[in-house]
């Protein structure tokens, strides 16, 4: 049993009330450290093995040795750049070029004052030139392994993500202001905020913002029904909001990892129910969470109780035979894999189009995930879930997160433990940390399969169902989108999809990451997106023909649609009309988790 911690004793207030609100803020805080380490849980143990990492940094090194000439040119450059820095600096001149700036999306140095004061600058562009050039070295490593080579990169830009000066209190401005006006309070609440996630034992910065989403209340509230239920997924289909809709319906496949509402947030944002109002009869695929009970469960049971079975409910709701899909990240590889189940069924004539969104057919350049798509991780991983029966979805997030640092980690780090604020609230992050559970069998046939031996791209490879898959049979109209920021399936592996399906193939390339870009309604007229309707190569070949279009890629998709050949319009079909009832309101228990 542990002793309590002994009372600090009673101080007269003093005359500046600053200095009793720090006071008073250290005492709660050192109260809640000791609460936090008599309660610490251990850590989640990593999923990746560090070994491959440690042999990795080795050879890079190694290889550097073997490359003086290298060496050499780097440090010749890296000089010349401090010579710059050095000569701008004496005198200070803040309306001079810069040796070096950050890149577009990087939004750690927006503060005005990284610009204007002399020592701000020059800590910034000190920074900026060594990670420009550490990163060169590695990068020129004469190593060959693409697994070894993603490893090192990985862990560069980690090491550099984590000693950028915005994450040091005396080198970053926006936190020295904020220290002096608040006498110092938002370092001691800050601590409280990392006590508080340590004691959580998850390895995460923990989003502190205003707990005002709620599933079925204020997102994910596009009016619908669950209409189907099985141990894998429940079926919604979503009311009409026109008087007449297109004839074939159209059916979404959202990725395991997360729940499949990011395409229904607020109802500004709302991909579902811009759809609805286009005249789309929509239905959507939620996975079930998956627990222990799900271990078994493979790449051939979401493609046959999952996708081919939401199209079995799809037709029985609708009388329709023919169906149009689309599907997103990991969800979109499913739809294809399921088409081309189909197909080698003679069934193929069921889906009127696909829509692949930010999905991988060839996972040939995986880019930084490479590093983990490897025999060795991927025995470790196995290993890893053996005990559960799954990866745990805190696992996922932890993953996600370090691959995005500066975004998910860091910036978060900065206004909670840093500056003391809580964040905006933001319903795509609420999304994000609504995760889910991967079964062990899944991740077992997705990664063997698909990504590391890379079959699905050969025709006749990859045996699903008791069918031989070759998606140059797969003919139904493609349109394959993907966004030009994106960190999770980079756009240029994303376009050697186009290479491999029969019939007529559309690339769209929209603007931001891999989430945000999906979420672009034409309201907001962001982002932008490019159109080349010539398929050649390689990805930079295309967009360097490529036309770019201001806003939405949105209607771009809606127009596709409907000018599909016997895509006409009938009455609008109203949820449970059908041959199936409605079971629960939308967007169902497997997301509300009222089961």
């Amino acid at each position: 049993m542990s002793k309590a911690i002994p009372e600090a004793p009673l101080r007269e207030s003093s005359s500046n009330p600053s200095v009793d609100v720090v006071r008073n803020a250290w005492i709660n805080a050192f109260g809640d450290l000791h609460s936090a380490l008599v309660g610490l849980e251990p850590m989640t143990p990593p999923v990746i093995d560090v070994m491959p990492v440690v042999s990795a940094i080795s050879d890079i090194l190694a290889g550097l040795a073997a490359q003086p000439d290298t060496l050499v040119r780097t440090q010749m450059e890296m000089a010349t750049d401090w010579l710059k820095l050095w000569t701008a600096a004496l005198p200070f001149n803040p309306e001079a070029e810069s040796v070096i700036e950050p890149n577009r999306n990087d939004r750690r140095f927006k503060d005005d004052e990284w610009s204007s004061s002399p020592y701000f600058n020059s800590v910034k562009q000190a920074h900026l030139i060594a990670s420009k050039h550490l990163r060169s070295l590695v990068r020129s490593s004469a190593i060959q392994d693409p697994s070894k080579r993603a490893y090192a990169n990985v862990v560069i830009d980690q090491f550099l993500d984590a000693v950028s000066p915005t994450n040091f209190p005396f080198s970053n401005p926006v936190v020295v202001r904020r220290t002096i006006e608040t006498g110092g309070a938002n370092l001691v609440s800050g601590f409280a905020n990392l006590l508080a996630d340590v004691s959580e034992g998850k390895g995460l910065v923990k989003r502190r913002a205003p707990d005002i989403f709620k599933p079925g209340v204020n997102i994910a509230v596009t009016p619908g029904g669950v209409i189907f239920q099985n141990d894998l997924m429940q079926v919604i289909q979503y009311s009409p909001a026109t008087p007449d809709v297109r004839k074939r319906p159209l059916l979404y496949v959202p990725p395991l990892v997360n729940k499949f509402y990011m395409i229904d947030l607020q109802p500004k944002s709302s991909l579902i129910r811009w759809l609805v109002e286009q005249g789309e009869t929509v239905f959507a695929i939620s996975w079930v969470d998956p627990d222990e009970s799900h271990r078994n469960c493979e790449v051939a049971d979401y493609v046959s109780r999952g996708v081919i079975e939401a199209l079995d409910i799809v037709r029985e709701a609708t009388g329709e035979t023919v169906t149009d899909l689309f599907g997103f990240c990991m969800g979109g590889t499913l739809a294809a894999l399921a088409e081309a189940v189909l197909v080698a069924r003679g069934e193929g004539d069921r889906i009127g189009s696909t829509t692949l969104i930010g999905s991988l057919v060839d996972f040939s350049d995986m880019k930084e995930w490479t590093a983990f798509v490897n025999e060795t991780q991927v025995d470790a991983l196995d290993q890893h879930v053996d005990e559960k029966g799954y990866i745990d979805k805190v696992e996922l997030q932890q993953l996600f997160s370090a691959m995005r640092a500066n975004d998910l980690i860091w910036s978060p780090f900065i206004n909670h433990y840093l500056l003391g604020v809580d964040a905006p609230p933001s319903d795509l992050l609420y999304w994000f940390e609504d995760g889910s559970h991967i079964p062990q069998a899944f991740l077992r046939t997705y990664n063997r399969t698909l990504l590391l031996q890379n079959h699905l791209r050969e025709p006749g490879a990859v045996s699903l169902l008791g069918e031989s898959l070759d998606l140059t049979k797969s003919v139904a109209p493609k349109l394959i989108v993907a966004l030009k920021d994106d960190h999770v399936s980079a756009w240029t592996a994303v376009y050697q999809g186009t290479q491999y399906f029969g019939g007529s193939v559309e690339f769209v390339l929209g603007g931001s990451g891999h989430n945000a870009g999906v979420i672009n309604p034409p309201a907001a007229n962001k982002h932008g997106y490019w159109t080349n309707p010539q398929l050649v190569e390689t990805g930079e070949q295309w967009l360097a023909a490529a036309t770019r279009n201001e806003g939405s890629w949105w209607p771009h998709w809606a127009a596709w649609l409907q000018a599909l050949p016997g895509n006409t319009l009938v009455p609008a079909r109203q949820v449970g009309d059908g041959a199936l009832p409605q079971i629960e309101p939308a967007p169902g228990s497997f997301v509300t988790g009222q089961l």
